[in-house]
């Protein structure tokens, strides 16, 4: 079932991708969609303040994938990989290139958020979180939330 969100601001997006954050842990994969501009970074921001990881959180797209370590003096305890795949869109094998990022091989002890990954990493796990990010004209953005298998109805219901 999928849950629907607004969201007012810039802020509320970051605030609530931080409520978000409470809900995830290691092995999580998260696909974030939605146009230029909507806010997936912002949401991201969020996420990555709620896990208390390390460094500034920005949009990867021009080095496709990095690592925020945890922070223990924040209460960080998994690492955030945030990796951008607008740019394999473009690339003759997209697969392909996303192999070459070797997710899978930190997808079981991180949460992994992907922009623009969709179709091309759900295969990584068994479940995920299907996110879309709208921005509406008066800047209101508009989250949809789809659990896609596992527990993630039941995680998403705890948000309240």
């Amino acid at each position: 079932m999928t849950r629907v969100v607004k969201l007012p601001t810039a802020a509320d997006t970051y605030a609530f991708g931080r409520r978000l954050a409470g809900l995830l842990r290691a092995g999580d994969l998260v696909l974030l969609t939605g146009p230029l501009g909507a806010g997936k970074t912002a949401l991201t921001q969020g996420i990555g303040a709620g896990l208390g990881v390390l460094g500034d959180i920005t949009s990867p797209t021009f080095v496709i994938a990095r690592v925020h370590r945890p922070d223990p003096a924040r209460g960080g305890t998994v690492a955030l990989v945030h990796a951008d795949a607008y740019r394999l869109g473009d690339a003759a094998d997209p697969r392909a290139e996303i192999d070459d990022l070797d997710l899978d091989a930190s997808v079981d002890d991180s949460v992994t958020v992907v922009e623009w990954g969709e179709g091309l990493v759900e295969q990584l796990v068994d479940a995920h979180l299907r996110v879309r990010v709208d921005r509406r004209d008066d800047d209101t953005r508009v989250v949809e939330l789809e659990p896609v298998g596992g527990d993630w109805a039941q995680r998403l219901a705890a948000l309240g």
